[in-house]
């Protein structure tokens, strides 16, 4: 019987390979993470992410996974909202990607409220009823099965819980022709300009047209048990903000 394959950007892989070809992109790239995603974007990702915190509805007191939360944008907005009764949990399965978003944080003067992890989206290692919301910002595009960490999140979120998936996603057509040269073209360039690494950024860059559409991953969300699902475009749906609700 054949490998199950699945992508690697464009390529098809082994799907036990998947994983460990991801943790050397993101091996790669985690020293200049952050400058990339400013230089990439011209800081327009930090509106994104600015704006999904927004429209997650955290409150003071609650209790937040962050799921592929890299260098801690996302829990950089978040620590301030849960506040010192509240709890931010900042994951990512990619050790260098943890160690630059604790470093970053404490930078930051971020403490007390947030704690670390090395967990892998698919299989979460914490207890079911266990977060008022869970996030994953541009981190659901890279993890092999989709699906099954859909379903690991619905299990850890507490009913009512909220989870929200900042994604790149489908843009308009009218902007598909010029955002498909820049991001296949250009954006390997400044990988290799900036980074010295054009191959991972070429990656990312496929990574985001084997991503699931904005209504394919609605439907996802729903098959995992998430109710109320609905998505808002950003940029001209260059990225989508998905919303689904344990209930």
């Amino acid at each position: 019987m054949p490998d199950k394959k699945t992508h690697f950007g464009y390529r098809q892989v082994p799907v036990e390979e998947k994983a460990r070809r991801v943790q050397g992109v993101f091996d790669s790239v985690a020293d200049n993470y952050d400058l990339m995603n400013d230089v990439m974007s011209a800081g327009i990702h930090r509106l994104w992410k600015r704006y999904a915190v927004g429209m997650s509805g955290i409150r003071a007191g609650q209790t937040v996974l962050d799921l592929a939360g890299g260098t801690g944008d996302i829990t950089r907005l978040l620590a301030p909202r849960v506040g010192d009764e509240g709890h931010v949990v900042l994951t990512d399965i990619n050790a260098a990607m943890l160690s630059n978003g604790r470093r970053a944080l404490l930078d930051s003067g971020i403490t007390g409220n947030v704690t670390f992890a090395q967990v892998d989206a698919e299989q979460l290692p914490f207890p079911e009823n266990s977060f008022d919301l869970v996030t994953i910002a541009f981190g659901l595009r890279n993890v092999t099965d989709k699906q099954r960490a859909l379903d690991s999140i619905c299990r850890v979120l507490k009913p009512g819980g909220c989870l929200l998936v900042l994604e790149f996603s489908r843009p308009a057509k009218a902007l598909k022709p010029v955002y498909d040269f820049y991001s296949l073209n250009i954006l390997p360039k400044l990988g290799k300009l900036i980074a010295g690494d054009e191959e991972s950024y070429r990656y990312l860059a496929e990574s985001i047209r084997m991503h699931p559409d904005q209504e394919t991953l609605q439907s996802m969300m729903q098959q995992a048990g998430f109710e109320r699902c609905d998505y808002h475009n950003l940029s001209g749906g260059i990225v989508a903000i998905h919303r689904g609700y344990r209930l």
